[in-house]
């Protein structure tokens, strides 16, 4: 198991803030942690990245996750029966619901969240069913100053009770997917981080909260966070600082947590659409 460690990657960034096209690297053929380098490289100037016609079969996924950082796994949703860091990300055609079909950064109800997300296509919808990025970074940048140095010094609550707690959205709404979500009273359990962060390899500033994981500022309640909180949702995702992929058939996307977030669209009515998605394991973010 081998590949051209002096070949170049091919990189075609998709827009301006964030998101790349990877070519030039076949990772079925990838065995060494050092021959994912460049992908690395290209993923802390890209944020995600995209890399086509990758012919993964799932041992290749958690292998390139391993390499990554290590697999990590994702509570609440049940794994494939033999593999306990892969989900299967699954809508059918009468499904209503598709799975992360809001704003969000993976699992930031943790102590300790992923670093990388790994998305890999089985089948797609021949339209629809895009998955959209925004850059965390740009959000916090283009904050005022003042702002900014109200929020350098603030935490955020983190709970994953309002998607996956019982009673919750999920489990209410769990006969309209066919996601095997697993819902529990764990998922109320509150983990605080920074508002703002400090990204462990670029040494950027990013913004980190999201609307579907994020309850309110430490120390504050739920009803004097609501108008911050909403203000810094909108300003996150402006429309300048996303991309956006049309998913083909073995598309492999990877995407960085913790500067950005992103929202899968549910426009795809009737149509099915299943992938496979592993994390890599992250730090404690600071």
């Amino acid at each position: 198991m081998t590949t051209n460690r002096t070949t170049p990657l091919k990189i075609e960034p998709v827009a301006g803030a964030l998101g790349a096209t990877v070519r030039g690297i076949e990772l079925s053929r990838v065995a060494d942690g050092e021959q994912l380098d460049a992908l690395r490289k290209a993923l802390a100037d890209y944020l995600v990245v995209f890399l086509p016609k990758q012919d993964l079969s799932l041992d290749d996924l958690e292998r390139i996750t391993d390499l990554l950082g290590g697999r990590d796994v994702t509570p609440f949703v049940d794994p494939l029966e033999d593999r306990p860091y892969v989900i299967r990300v699954i809508k059918e055609p009468d499904d209503v619901l598709n799975f992360a079909n809001a704003w969000h950064s993976d699992l930031s109800y943790l102590p300790v969240p992923p670093s990388y997300t790994l998305l890999h296509a089985w089948d797609v919808p021949d339209h629809g069913g895009d998955t959209v990025w925004s850059n965390q970074y740009r959000a916090y940048e283009t904050l005022s100053g003042g702002l900014q140095k109200a929020l350098d010094g603030l935490n955020a609550v983190h709970s994953a009770g309002v998607a996956y707690g019982t009673g919750g959205l999920l489990d209410k709404f769990k006969d309209f997917t066919s996601m095997a979500i697993s819902p529990s009273s764990d998922a109320y359990h509150e983990h605080t981080h920074p508002v703002v962060i400090t990204h462990p390899v670029t040494r950027r500033r990013s913004l980190y909260i999201n609307p579907v994981y994020t309850t309110r500022f430490e120390g504050w309640t739920q009803a004097e966070s609501e108008t911050l909180l909403n203000h810094l949702y909108r300003h996150s995702i402006n429309e300048n600082f996303t991309c956006r992929l049309r998913w083909s058939v073995k598309t492999l996307a990877i995407w960085d947590n913790r500067c950005t977030m992103h929202n899968a669209l549910n426009d795809y009515s009737g149509v099915r659409r299943e992938m496979y998605r592993t994390s890599v394991k992250g730090a404690i973010p600071e």
